[in-house]
């Protein structure tokens, strides 16, 4: 399984207010669908920055990408993806390649 922090912000170029907002309604249930699913772990409200936060527990990058845009609202969400990795995957002494 890969981890991946997504924020989703608004971006609703090509498509009216009214709309959009039907859209995000229903984007917002497919979320939840994709939670109840074991796909999303977790799903937050960035107060104040007209955003969300997603953690995603999928097979894979392009698992990701065809949820992200399989979303009712995903033509119209700006998307930030970040791996995520557990801290002791991570070992900060280990050498990297050569400079």
């Amino acid at each position: 399984m890969a981890l991946f922090a997504v924020i989703a912000k608004r971006a609703p170029v090509g498509i009216g207010i009214e709309e959009f907002q039907e859209k995000l309604a229903e984007g917002f249930r497919y979320t939840q669908e994709l939670q109840e699913k074991g796909l999303i772990r977790d799903r937050w409200i960035l107060v104040g920055a007209s955003a969300g936060l997603n953690v995603y527990d999928v097979e894979s990058h392009e698992q990701l990408m065809q949820l992200l845009y399989r979303s009712p609202a995903g033509l119209h969400l700006e998307y930030e993806v970040y791996p995520l990795i557990s801290p002791p995957s991570y070992d900060p002494t280990a050498e990297g390649p050569a400079h």
